[in-house]
């Protein structure tokens, strides 16, 4: 155990650190947590909305989430070149390539004018075109990134900066704009659609089994290294957006939702993340009971953030990272948790979320109920914290031992 905690310490996590420090993947996790602002916006109308189905004289505001949340893909083409022309410290084209990013991305949508009206289907700019928007942000980024590297006019005395700025800026933003046309109205490729056919078995596969609990255990592996989960939201986030506006959708539509891998499920219903990723409460119910001086103090500390699901105190507190003690359970819970809601959201034991509320700092089993409107929710949040506890246990009372003995021997 020694040998494999020396190995993930000193081998693995800097490694992990130094990919997840690229700039290009750092740009991608960067951008899904400046939009986080925007979802939750389109979040509290949903959560609104809630009441305003019993409450028939409340205003209706969808139409703040239609220009928060149902714009978010054009949000994101600015945001990702924006944040990779600052990464890569290009800062002067960070405008003027993330505006690009937007007509790029507009362009590629295959917009129609008829008599004379600019037409651009809606779904096509909003939680459905994250994917495309991302790799055109990507690409517009490539296209600045490479000019730049040529250092045109750079040092030339003869024209005046302002001019130079001109047409440095001029000639990647013609060549962006030449090679989108050429995709979108001379070879007359509906790139959006075939996006969506691209990444469909991505999105197909997290809405299985063994996808779901992949998509919610791997991050926890990070997360017990002490690297943090948001780092997976560059994939998780567009996963799970475009997951619950199909089942918006679907339901609007008289139909059933049945994408379970959405956020409102993982995060909001708090069953899977019970005081945090990893079902974290349960051990610190535990602590608040412990022999340990050490643990029980943290205990108190740390329960107050637990009951609303953030649980970064104690998994640095405890700790929980890279303590070999108390990560095996936590990784066992990543896999118990997730097994325990898809089977249960499947075979209609519980129903699957329908409405996006994307606030996971919600206390459960309150937050179950709502994101589910199902009152079985409570059944499965004490059938989960009885499993999470029993996990848990054996693994605490051991380290709990080793904290009395080195209090008593301090």
């Amino acid at each position: 155990m020694k040998k494999l905690m020396t190995w993930l310490s000193d081998v693995f996590a800097p490694k992990a650190r130094k990919i997840f420090a690229n700039p290009w993947i750092d740009t991608v996790a960067s951008t899904m947590k400046k939009v986080l602002p925007i979802i939750l916006t389109g979040s509290l109308i949903f959560f609104y909305n809630v009441f305003r189905s019993y409450l028939k004289f409340l205003p209706d505001l969808r139409i703040i989430a239609n220009f928060s949340f149902g714009l978010l893909a054009i949000f994101i083409a600015f945001l990702i070149t924006h944040e990779a022309m600052l990464k890569l410290k290009h800062s002067q084209y960070q405008i003027n390539a993330g505006l690009i990013s937007i007509a790029t991305y507009l362009l590629l949508c295959c917009p129609k004018v008829v008599d004379g009206v600019f037409q651009i289907e809606n779904g096509r700019i909003g939680p459905a075109g994250i994917m495309m928007a991302i790799v055109v942000g990507l690409f517009v980024a490539i296209v600045f990134h490479l000019y730049a590297k040529l250092h045109v006019l750079e040092n030339n005395t003869a024209l005046p900066d302002f001019v130079s700025e001109w047409i440095n800026n001029i000639i990647p933003i013609t060549i962006t704009l030449a090679i989108a046309m050429l995709f979108a109205n001379v070879l007359d490729l509906d790139l959006y659609q075939m996006f969506i056919n691209l990444f469909l078995p991505l999105q197909k596969g997290a809405q299985t089994l063994p996808g779901f609990i992949l998509i919610c255990f791997v991050p926890v592996i990070f997360y017990s290294m002490g690297i943090s989960s948001w780092v997976f939201n560059a994939v998780t986030t567009p996963i799970f957006i475009v997951a619950i506006a199909q089942n918006i959708e679907a339901v609007a539509a008289g139909g059933v939702p049945v994408n379970i891998a959405t956020s409102e499920a993982v995060f909001t219903a708090a069953l899977i993340t019970m005081g945090g990723r990893g079902g974290t409460l349960p051990l610190n119910v535990m602590m608040l009971f412990s022999k340990s001086k050490k643990l029980k103090t943290m205990a108190k500390i740390c329960i107050g953030p637990s009951l609303f699901n953030i649980n970064e105190p104690i998994m640095f507190g405890a700790p929980v990272v890279f303590n070999p003690l108390l990560m095996l359970p936590i990784l066992i819970n990543s896999i118990v948790g997730p097994a325990v809601v898809w089977l249960t959201m499947h075979y209609g034991l519980l129903n699957i979320p329908s409405k996006m509320i994307q606030i996971g700092q919600i206390p459960a089993p309150f937050s179950s109920v709502m994101i589910t409107e199902d009152w079985r929710a409570v059944i499965v949040y004490i059938v989960l914290f009885a499993l999470y506890f029993l996990t848990w246990y054996p693994f605490y009372k051991v380290y709990e031992k080793q904290c009395v003995v080195e209090e008593s021997q301090a």
